[in-house]
């Protein structure tokens, strides 16, 4: 095949490096869903309007970042859209990028810590908006991310003077404290079913990019990562299913037919509902991934007959297999 395994693992390896992943997430609250709510209407009660503003907004933000490479060319991407439980959509999108960004560049792309809001007042109203942590813990210890009286999210996040690369293939970002030049400031939030007024700092802010989160004022959490094993889990993280569950129905006490009687289930909600009927897409990916027809050396199907037996032991036909080998540069 004219390629080691060894040399094949190391290509795959240097091309999934320095990776970005947005997830970016539908604002009810943008001109374009307001502007259209007739008097008495929330959001919730137009789900066509979100599905629909949100699907141009995705549209733009995929155009942002692989046709005006913001981040710099790109050499694929994929998406997969989600719904929460309360309805609203999300998206998870990965981007590998044709170079790789450096580890002093990372803060020039995403940031973890408040704007100044004197010298920038929008950003600073857009990120306390979208993209602070509602604070939990002591706090808030009904917050619905604390689980073992743990934040799930492992926030609050630490201090830190400069960005560094973390054990799991995430870099942990540069949030300084007060003392070292971060921003700290009360904001009121909703904390058990009552307005507080809080006093937050950079350890709360959900990591974002700043160009995004001023262009489309929304929550878009963004996150660099620098290794295969969260390139692994990213990539599985946005291909999975809907959640789904088993049911039956039966009289009390009758025997169970556990293999007849049970139907599979996936939740939908309504605004998942009516982007279906619409027609749009729930994943998409570029370039179209297609499936290797895997098999040993030299054990590809071949077909022959006594008429070309010879050709095609001295020139064995190719397989998507070898003509992917072909194409990986030598090393």
């Amino acid at each position: 095949m004219g390629i080691t395994k060894e040399r094949y693992v190391k290509t795959s390896r240097g091309r999934i490096e320095g990776e970005s992943y947005p997830l970016t997430t539908c604002n009810p609250k943008w001109q374009e869903i307001q502007q259209e709510l007739t008097e008495g209407r929330a959001p919730s009660d137009r789900h066509d309007l979100l599905a629909r503003v949100f699907r141009q907004k995705l549209i733009k933000l995929v155009n942002i970042i692989t046709k005006s490479h913001v981040f710099g060319p790109t050499r694929c991407w994929m998406y997969s859209i989600e719904w929460k439980k309360r309805g609203l959509p999300h998206a998870h999108i990965l981007i590998w990028l044709r170079n790789k960004i450096k580890a002093d560049q990372i803060d020039s792309v995403i940031s973890a810590e408040l704007p100044d809001p004197e010298r920038d007042p929008q950003l600073f109203e857009i990120i306390i908006k979208t993209m602070i942590h509602c604070p939990c813990g002591s706090i808030n210890s009904n917050s619905p991310c604390m689980e073992n009286k743990k934040c799930t999210k492992r926030y609050p996040k630490q201090l830190l003077h400069d960005t560094e690369t973390g054990d799991d293939g995430y870099p942990s970002y540069r949030r300084r404290s007060s003392e070292d030049g971060g921003i700290k400031v009360k904001i009121k939030m909703r904390i058990n079913n009552s307005i507080q007024e809080i006093e937050i700092d950079n350890k709360w802010v959900v990591a974002y990019c700043p160009l995004l989160s001023r262009t489309f004022q929304a929550h878009i959490n963004m996150e660099y990562c620098n290794s295969v094993k969260s390139i692994k889990y990213i990539c599985k993280y946005v291909n999975e299913g809907s959640d789904q569950a088993v049911f039956g129905l039966g009289r009390d006490g009758a025997p169970v037919d556990e293999i007849s009687n049970y139907q599979l289930g996936r939740y939908i909600s309504s605004n998942e509902a009516v982007w279906r009927v619409l027609g749009f897409a729930i994943h998409e990916r570029y370039p179209t991934v297609v499936h290797l027809a895997v098999h040993l050396e030299n054990g590809q199907r071949i077909y022959f007959t006594e008429d070309n037996v010879h050709e095609k032991v001295n020139e064995p036909p190719r397989t998507t297999l070898t003509v992917f080998f072909l194409t990986l540069p030598e090393r």
